[in-house]
């Protein structure tokens, strides 16, 4: 280390040989001033430095460089004499010229990590598209030789396509999952279902791999409902029976439930190698395989159980694992059961349409895709469904034949990518201005971005995933197209409002209006809430609504926030400016933590998401009621999300606010210096002290407590801004 040595007036009384490095100092330069002396080192302000010191006797610390390239720490200090007084000055330059090559080595590789991924990204969005396509294209195939296909043989035949596609699509999707889950953008749709028919299925498509191994596999029955992402769930339990097949020699494999509590943990235990000790915990991180030393590629890559714990940490779903090597082991994934039993007249089951046959409807649908095989195929379909269907290779042609009046269209069927400057909602939107009406449109998409999808959205279209199949098109089609049949006419004509039991002498029924653009579900929801005892009114479209409305009838309002024609939030605003505004529910299929901010924005109390369970709406639609009721009740509701939010620790409302902007779990990580696993660990533990099941639940949460009162719950002050700049970012 060099060291010089100064008195107070910054004369050098003593300096190591190493300084010579630095100064380039002979014996001869004791005494003299260092201001005379040239420095090797970029390093201007040591006078300064010096004097700072004298002046306040405190360490002074720089990094400097020398000409040579050599870094080094440079270090100001005071010389004390015997009596504690300041008689000089100590300057040490410490080499650190490794460890800032060490610090920009793993700067660069963190860029070069980041670019990797966001190119991973980029390639995973791009291939999307280009392998759903002929994904697509087999589907359709698959649909219309249903229709034609003679004899039994060949019938199953093509009925084995069905789930040839289904896993194809499947692994297609897992693949995109895996960057979502990278990426902090994976969404969740969690439901409840009964975990039988999710056993049943994966039983039956392990059994054949159980057979071929000499394994005997067995699924036990359970008759219990649970509440989780169906999709997402069932892939941590194919990975986990798939990981007990792979390292079981013989024996068995044994699938069940447990009970525990409001919970049901579901096991998979098998007979084979076991896991050592150690390594219970190293194998849930990427790519470590026990008893795989040779990283054989038969063996897979070990994604397997990273994906279980991190879809786990997601769903709020806790993974445990117990082995004993060369016995076994046993993995459990606990579940949240449903919830309670439904109150009296409620149906037995999560809210669900029925089933109810819909009457084709013919009409004229512009196609507007470039794929020329599964364009072919799309019109085909279309016209055996006495569609009259005409279709374009890209937007400029579909423009050019209905300029030419060629095709008027009822509804527009395009893809998203489209080649020649247009993508479908560009066409989509520059047909509705030339034809002056807001036209039905679908758009197909293997595209999974968040941006794009609510582009989508935003534009009032229907998306449909590639690959779709054909009776979901046909399907999605006759509930788009605004004319003919029994479903136009009541878009169009005020519902009869059913008859209710006379009123008792505490309260008149409550008159509830549900707008939804899909029969099936304004029926069903209007025969629950008939059965708890209020009037409704039910409506296609806001348009319809509108017309037969009549201020001050009405206790609460039920709107899709995504409808043909008028939007659910525009009507919100509108009936907001007029002064009309009831207690209002916005309900979604595809819903997000900016379209809440807009709902509750515009005025809804609450947000609720397709499928919706007869507990969930009862439960939504008496608080709204209650609050057309007693306005002291949203005051109540107020103070209860406070204190939800009230029981987070500082750090945990940080990682609050930075998810509700809209930012990804790497992102909040690198900004506040903590680990990717620590945030998600953060996560769930925030969507469980707040019971929120969603992050628009949790978006509910956080407005009602401090959006809507101006700030003064007790919450995050910096909550209520970064809400509004979402919210104001919205069109």
């Amino acid at each position: 280390m060099a060291t010089l040595f100064l008195d107070t007036d910054l004369n050098i009384r003593f300096f190591t040989p190493a300084t010579r490095a630095l100064f380039n100092l002979i014996p001869g330069d004791v005494g003299r001033p260092l201001a005379d002396l040239t420095s090797l080192s970029e390093d201007a302000d040591l006078l300064d430095d010096a004097r700072i010191m004298l002046a306040k006797p405190l360490a002074v610390e720089r990094e400097i460089e020398a000409r040579s390239g050599i870094w080094y720490l440079r270090r100001i200090l005071p010389y004390y004499t015997h009596d504690n007084i300041v008689e000089g000055v100590v300057v040490t330059f410490a080499d650190i010229s490794e460890r800032k090559r060490v610090k920009r080595a793993l700067e660069i590789a963190k860029q070069h990590a980041e670019h990797a991924n966001a190119a991973k990204s980029r390639f995973l969005t791009a291939v999307s598209h280009d392998l759903r396509q002929p994904l697509q294209t087999l589907t359709l195939i698959q649909g219309l030789l249903v229709k034609r296909a003679e004899g039994e043989a060949t019938q199953k035949l093509v009925a084995m396509l069905d789930p040839t596609i289904g896993a194809m699509s499947g692994m297609l999707n897992t693949l995109l999952d895996i960057n979502q889950i990278d990426t902090g953008t994976l969404r969740t749709a969690v439901t409840e279902f009964p975990v039988a028919d999710l056993l049943t299925q994966l039983g039956e498509e392990f059994q054949y791999h159980a057979d071929a191994q000499g394994l005997a596999l067995r699924v036990l029955p359970c008759s219990l409902d649970i509440r989780s992402d169906r999709r997402l769930l069932e892939q941590m339990i194919r990975n986990l029976m798939n990981n007990a097949i792979k390292y079981t020699r013989r024996g068995r494999i044994l699938v069940g439930c447990r009970r525990h509590g409001a919970h049901l943990s579901v096991e998979i235990h098998d007979t084979g190698i076991g896991i050592p000790a150690g390594e219970l915990d190293a194998i849930f991180t990427e790519y470590h395989q026990v008893d795989n030393p040779a990283r054989e590629r038969s063996r897979g890559l070990g994604l397997g159980l990273s994906i279980v714990r991190r879809l786990g940490d997601l769903l709020g779903h806790r993974v445990r694992v117990s082995s004993t090597t060369g016995s076994g082991s046993r993995f459990t994934i606990e579940v949240p059961l449903a919830q309670a039993a439904p109150l009296p007249h409620a149906q037995p089951t999560p809210l669900a349409a029925p089933r109810v046959v819909l009457t084709p409807r013919p009409g004229s649908i512009l196609i507007v895709e470039d794929d020329p095989e599964l364009r072919q195929l799309l019109e085909l379909l279309l016209v055996e469904e006495k569609h009259r269907a005409i279709s374009a290779p890209d937007g400029p042609v579909g423009l050019a034949l209905v300029q030419a009046g060629t095709i008027t269209p009822d509804l527009i069927l395009a893809d998203y990518n489209l080649p020649n400057g247009m993508d479908g909602l560009q066409v989509t939107a520059q047909l509705r201005d030339r034809l002056h009406r807001r036209i039905p449109a679908i758009i197909l998409t293997g595209d999974i971005s968040p941006a794009t999808l609510e582009g989508i959205r935003r534009a009032g279209c229907l998306q449909l995933g590639k690959p779709v199949k054909a009776h979901e098109l046909t399907k999605a089609i006759s509930r788009l197209l605004p004319h003919g049949g029994a479903e136009h006419a009541s878009a169009s004509q005020p519902r009869p409002r059913p008859a209710v039991p006379a009123p008792g002498p505490q309260a008149e029924p409550a008159t509830v209006f549900v707008i939804d653009d899909d029969r099936n579900i304004r029926d069903v929801i209007s025969r629950v809430l008939a059965d708890d005892g209020h009037a409704v009114a039910a409506y296609a479209t806001c348009e319809a609504f509108l017309a037969d409305f009549e201020p001050g009838t009405g206790a609460c309002l039920l709107v899709d926030a995504y409808l043909p024609g008028m939007q659910g939030i525009e009507l919100l605003q509108r009936l907001s400016k007029n002064g009309q505004l009831m207690p209002s529910i916005m309900i979604t299929g595809s819903s997000d933590v900016p379209m809440a901010v807009q709902a509750m924005k515009a005025g809804a109390i609450d947000f609720i998401e397709k499928p919706i369970g007869d507990a969930e709406l009862r439960s939504s639609v008496a608080r709204a009621v209650e609050n057309s009721r007693d306005a002291g009740k949203l005051k109540g509701w107020q103070r209860d999300a406070s204190a939800h939010l009230a029981s987070l620790t500082r750090r945990e409302r940080e990682v609050m606010d930075l998810v509700l902007a809209g930012h990804p779990s790497k992102n909040i990580a690198a900004d506040l210096h903590i680990s990717q696993r620590t945030v998600e660990n953060h996560r769930a533990s925030i969507m469980k002290k707040t019971s929120s099941r969603s992050l628009p639940a949790l978006a509910r949460l956080a407005l009602t407590a401090d959006y809507r009162t101006g700030g003064d719950a007790a919450v995050d002050v910096a909550m209520a801004p970064k809400l509004r700049r979402l919210a104001g970012a919205q069109p």
